[in-house]
């Protein structure tokens, strides 16, 4: 496998390293690769079996299509694209699946981006709210930067990382499409804090009405809406199953990585001449 990756952030990360055996070229802060060396980057998708984009749009425009959209289309690579479920916009707390229309909230170039990838016949990841090691609802509790944010009714779905890499992993032998990857349980972002609190044995936060809450404008959109996320065409067509199929499992399994080594079962000090 030769995979390209445009935007090795957290996410596509994860991809790669669960990928050890293919040969990764990447864009981003954490590759290889200037997005902008332009004849280098031709190069790479010219010869890439695999192209994952996890690169946003930049105002109204996918920056990954503008500058390599044509080149993209003439590759006859694998495609992949990291997208997102706020493309659905608000659906009143409803289920939606890959057939709901998509570019009804405020994710409009999103949605855009969304399209244009499905049509140069890319699977297409929608993901909901990502958490995974360093960045998870226990560490802004541990920073004290938690809060409890009171919306009666509102719940939104999530997705752990490792599940991400592992549903593009499951696409690789998968039709071209839209697939959404989410856990199985939409629940309130209060009800997941107070059970990350619980579970570091830390105190609760009370819950802040949104009207006193002081929340940022993209805060406040995000609090704007409300949906449940289907993942059940994911589970049909490639066979995959969230591994954290809800944020009790992904939230003990991270306070089980950080958990410190009881001493009766550390492992013995190295020799000196050990390295």
């Amino acid at each position: 496998m030769r995979l390209l990756i445009f935007g090795l952030g957290y996410t596509a990360s994860h991809v790669a390293a669960a990928l050890p055996n293919a040969r990764i070229a990447a864009t981003g802060s954490n590759g290889d690769l200037s997005f902008h060396d332009g004849e280098r980057v031709r190069f790479e998708i010219a010869n890439a079996t695999h192209i994952l984009s996890s690169v946003p749009p930049d105002d109204q425009t996918d920056p990954v299509l503008a500058a390599y959209g044509e080149a993209l289309s003439e590759s006859g690579a694998w495609l992949g694209y990291l997208s997102s479920t706020g493309v659905y916009g608000d659906s009143a707390g409803a289920w939606v699946d890959e057939q709901a229309p998509i570019g009804q909230g405020r994710r409009g170039a999103r949605a855009a981006a969304d399209r244009a990838w499905l049509g140069l016949g890319a699977r297409v990841f929608r993901l909901p709210g990502i958490y995974g090691p360093g960045r998870s609802p226990l560490d802004r509790i541990r920073a004290g930067e938690a809060r409890r944010i009171d919306v009666p009714g509102q719940v939104f779905s999530r997705i752990h990382v490792s599940d991400i890499a592992r549903g593009v992993i499951a696409a690789l032998d998968a039709p071209a499409g839209a697939y959404n990857l989410a856990d199985d349980e939409p629940a309130p972002q209060s009800e997941v804090v107070a059970f990350g609190c619980r579970l570091l044995g830390l105190p609760v936060p009370p819950l802040v009405p949104l009207d006193q809450a002081d929340l940022s404008p993209a805060s406040l959109a995000f609090y704007s809406e409300n949906r449940r996320v289907a993942n059940g065409k994911a589970q049909r067509v490639m066979g995959w199953r969230p591994l954290y199929p809800d944020y009790r499992f992904g939230l003990r399994a991270l306070n089980a990585m950080t958990r410190p080594i009881p001493a009766s079962s550390a492992p013995a000090p190295a020799s000196s001449d050990q390295r």
